[in-house]
Parts: structure tokens; sequence; C-alpha cells
């Protein structure tokens, strides 16, 4: 069916010099669309035929515009409406339909008014002109250029009428007009060389200037972008990346290496993942001394300490869970460097996943990442650990931060991180901090005068604000669209 309407329209333009597609569909008796696929299909045969696109703008009569052309617009019927003696403009207003756009065009006009006093609306003239009406009709027949712009402008605010756009064809004659539809060849094959057809062939041209497909490759999600920003940030400031692939860990690193007591809410199974097999640990993999001072300072206090004052029980530390923080891989850390023969400053930072038992919403998932920052050194203090947030925020991009004390259970003092979000308007959680207990670092070995400050936040969050994300399950998980990791362009935070 399309080939024969191409050649309908090559025979037509063979008789014609040139022709536009609206005469054309209505030439032919054919869809105006159908026409117009057909002349796109002719134009990739090359110069068979010259198509011009051009625009046709008309103006059509409203539902609500027919009714005015009929029975007169409000105005008319407003000023119809009013007895010579008057009316009371309560009745008037339920006398005819769109009263109050009638009454207030027609009071404009000054065809009416308002006597205050005794409510009565009368007429101002004796007769009046419906010049809407006039123009409704000269528009429905076709004759809108002798209807002022202006006035079809406030007709169309009134929605009287509308304004109809077509777009159409101006065809003519192409270099290689043919009334015959041959389509060109796209190959050259050894049966064309051999008999020499090729000769009287034609070709289709090569597009040199093509792309051509990408081939198929993977691409880096966000959240793996995001990383690799904040792990040069941490590299640059002269930390070494702590080992983290050890998702399933002790309840005695977990917890009870950072002084966490063994009641601690956040051991319930409503916050952790507790493994059921293996359940537990041998306490032959805890160092001896080691585990023995970390359950005096629980059980009995030290270091200047009451501590917890309860038994503490090895078997509660024995248990297995998915981590919670990788806090855990930073106790392990401190304790490794604690059993060097010299203390030597460091600075320790990770970036890895951790498990909570949370309810998944739009900013919650069980599974998360953690950005932590450790720094061991001499006489360190709070002041130490403001001052390298801010150089660390501000290689982020971040600048305006605000501190709240806060309370963990490892941490003395600790502090909530805010900054000010310029696209929300307000001051956002970004992370928490603190400098390590001596109930933590004390039974590592660790010298006295050693202090440790840490921080940590999560990965997700200034993903989504980077990104422009509101829910985190856009970022991870079924959810997620392959489209988004695809087009989404490289991180760069601005420093």
């Amino acid at each position: 069916m399309s080939g024969e309407l191409q050649e309908k329209i090559l025979q037509y333009l063979d008789k014609h010099d040139s022709v536009d597609s609206l005469k054309l569909s209505e030439s032919l008796q054919e869809d105006h669309q159908k026409v117009v696929g057909a002349i796109k299909s002719l134009q990739s045969l090359g110069d068979v035929i010259d198509a011009k696109s051009q625009s046709l703008k008309t103006w059509e009569l409203t539902d609500e515009g027919k009714q005015v052309c009929q029975a007169g617009s409000h105005e008319a019927l407003i000023f119809n409406a009013v007895p010579d003696a008057g009316i009371p403009q309560a009745d008037l207003m339920k006398s005819v339909p769109n009263a109050k756009v009638g009454f207030s065009k027609a009071m404009s006009k000054g065809w009416i008014v308002l006597d205050k006093a005794s409510g009565l609306v009368q007429r101002k003239v004796s007769n009046i002109s419906d010049e809407v009406q006039e123009h409704l009709k000269l528009i429905s027949s076709n004759d809108s250029e002798n209807v002022a712009l202006n006035c079809k402008l406030d007709y169309k605010k009134r929605k009287l009428v509308q304004e109809i756009t077509t777009n159409y064809s101006l065809l003519k004659k192409g270099t290689n007009f043919s009334t015959t539809i041959t389509k060109p060849e796209t190959d050259l094959t050894p049966e064309m060389i051999a008999s020499g057809s090729w000769k009287t062939k034609s070709f289709k041209p090569y597009n040199f200037e093509a792309t051509g497909i990408l081939p198929s490759s993977g691409h880096l999600h966000p959240l793996l972008k995001v990383r690799t920003e904040f792990r040069q940030i941490f590299l640059e400031m002269g930390f070494t990346e702590m080992p983290t692939n050890n998702f399933i860990e002790s309840s005695f690193w977990n917890f009870d290496a950072l002084f966490q007591p063994q009641q601690h809410p956040a051991r319930d199974a409503h916050d952790t993942f507790f493994l059921l097999d293996p359940k537990l640990t041998d306490d032959s993999n805890f160092p001896p001394d080691y585990l023995e001072k970390v359950k005096t300072v629980h059980s009995k206090g030290g270091y200047r300490s009451q501590g917890y004052r309860y038994d503490w029980s090895v078997k509660e530390a024995q248990k297995n869970l998915f981590r919670t923080h990788t806090t855990a891989n930073s106790a392990r850390m401190l304790y490794k460097l604690a059993q060097e023969k010299e203390f030597k400053p460091s600075k320790f930072f990770s970036i890895d996943r951790v498990f909570r038992n949370e309810t998944l919403d739009a900013t919650h998932l069980a599974e998360f990442h953690q950005i932590e920052g450790v720094i061991a050194d001499y006489d360190l203090s709070l002041g130490n650990l403001i001052g390298v947030l801010y150089e660390f925020f501000k290689k982020l991009g971040i600048t305006q931060l605000k501190f709240k004390p806060a309370y963990n259970p490892y941490t003395e003092p600790s502090m909530e991180i805010f900054c000010y979000h310029s696209g929300l308007g307000k001051w956002i959680e970004v992370g928490n901090s603190g400098v390590f207990r001596p109930e933590m670092l004390l039974p590592m070995g660790l010298p006295e005068k050693v202090n440790v400050i840490a921080w940590g936040l999560s990965l997700e969050r200034p993903t989504m604000i980077k990104y422009g994300l509101n829910n985190i399950r856009e970022l991870v998980g079924p959810k997620v669209n392959l489209q988004m990791v695809h087009d989404n362009a490289i991180c760069r935070l601005e420093k």
C-alpha cells in the first residue's frame, strides 16, 4: 500500500511543478499523515523529490466559542437580560450561563451600571453591537484575517478560540526525479563486478560522518564513582587504607573491644544480624591477654574508670554477626599498631559495607557503606578533630559545618557533624565523630599519651545528594534504573 501511494505522489508531481502535502492529501483522498510518511520514504531514496517543511497556523472555535457564535457573547446575553426597569444583581447572575464573565465584560464596556443604593443593574446604553459574535462568525467561516490579532489573542485567553499549527511539506521534483521507484543498492557484490551490472545500478551513498554503533560495555555505578573520589581524598591527606574484607565479625571485635557493654540495645537481634551457623567463634582466636583486659575493664573497671560493673560473658563475645560498623576493623588495626615495638603515629581509613537490621524506607537500607577515618597520635584533642574535619569536608566541597554533642559508648567526647545543604535550605547530619575512650585504647597496649580521633559517614547519602536522588532504593536494589547507571557522568565533588 505504501509503495502504491509513493507512485501516486510521483505521478501527480510529474504533471505539476510543485504541490503541498495538504493539497496532495485532498487530491489523492488519503490521510495527511500517510502522505507525509510516503514523502519521507521517497526522501530516503536520494534526490528523487525535494521536500521543504512548512507550517500553517489557523484559528478554530472551541466548543464554548461555537455556543457564543450561535447565541451571542456572554456580555451581550447579560445586557439583553437586563429589562428597562433594571434587575437585582443576584437575579441577573442566575438568568444566563457564564454570568460572572459576562457581567464583568459588560461593565468594562460601559453597557450596564450597578446602582449600589438600590442594588439594581440597569442598562447604560440603549443598544449594543455584539462584536465578539461577529468576529467568531468570521473565524468560523475561515475568514480570520479580517479579525485583528489582539482580538484573537483576547478570545484565546477567554478560551473561545484556539490556534492550530499544521505542519506540511512543499514538494518539487528532485534532480534524480523519476516516476518509477528504484531502490538503490547498499552493497557492491562480486556478482555485480563479474557481470558488469554495477555500471547501471544506483547505489546508496555512504555516510562517512556516521559514528557507528558503540560496542556494549560495562558502566561504573554512581556509588563506585563517589567512592573513588572519597578514597582519593583520604590518600591525598596521607591516610593508609585498612583491610575490610571480613563481613562476618565476632561480637568481641564489633562490640566488646570498643567498650560497648553486652547489655547495650545495639546487640539486640532487632538491630543486628546474628549468624546461626556458625553461631560462635572459638575464643582461642582472641589474644588471651587482651581478652582478659577487656573483661576486666568491662566488669571491674580500670585505667581510672569504674567500668560497667556487670558479669562479662565470653560466650556473648563469641557470637558471630554481620558487622554493624567498620569501626570493628579500626579496633583490629589499633590493636595491631599497639603490638609494634615502637609506636608510630598513624592514619587509617576504610570504605566498605556494613549491615544493620533496619526497616527499609526512602533513606534506610539493611546494607550500606560506611566511610571511616582514624588518626592515632600523641596528645590529640577535640580541637585537632575539629580541624581535621574542616579540612576533610573542605576537600568534599563542604565548608559550612556545625558540630553537636552526642553519645557513643566508645568515644568521649563525641560529636555529630552537620552541613548546610543549599538545595534543601537546611542543616543535615552527614556524620559522627569523637575521641576514642581510654577504656578502649589502654587495654590494647597503646601508650597513655596516645589519643585516637575518628569520624564516619555514609557513602549513600552524599551520593544521593550528588546525583539528585530522593529515594535510596533508586541507588541500590532491584529498583535501580540501569539506564541511570549508564547515563550518569563521572563524579566530581565541588572542591
